[in-house]
């Protein structure tokens, strides 16, 4: 499937290593690289974990596509209304290609 339809939107991007990736979607080609820009890494902490979730900004990001595992399109309504240093879950373990 192409990618073309998601340029200039707001993506997630969840990566092989458990990362959580959002940004505007540049470019892609036929590897599945992404170029992101206004990247941010949303980092959700445990529920017993005490700090805060936080997200750390990268800017424009180059994603290789072998480390991608799965993104789709960002409503930004809903995700404008969470404030996300509250939210709370389960940490997302790594994948591997096979």
């Amino acid at each position: 499937m192409s990618l073309q339809a998601y340029i200039n939107k707001k993506i997630l991007v969840l990566t092989v290593d458990g990362r959580t990736l959002l940004g505007t979607l540049l470019s892609t080609d036929q590897l599945t690289n992404l170029v992101l820009s206004g990247t941010v890494e949303r980092i959700i902490r445990t529920p017993d974990d005490p700090e805060p979730s936080t997200q750390v900004e990268h800017g424009l990001y180059l994603i290789r596509g072998d480390n991608v595992v799965i993104c789709g399109e960002v409503d930004e309504g809903v995700d404008g209304q969470i404030d996300w240093s509250n939210v709370r879950g389960q940490v997302i373990k790594g994948t591997k290609n096979v």
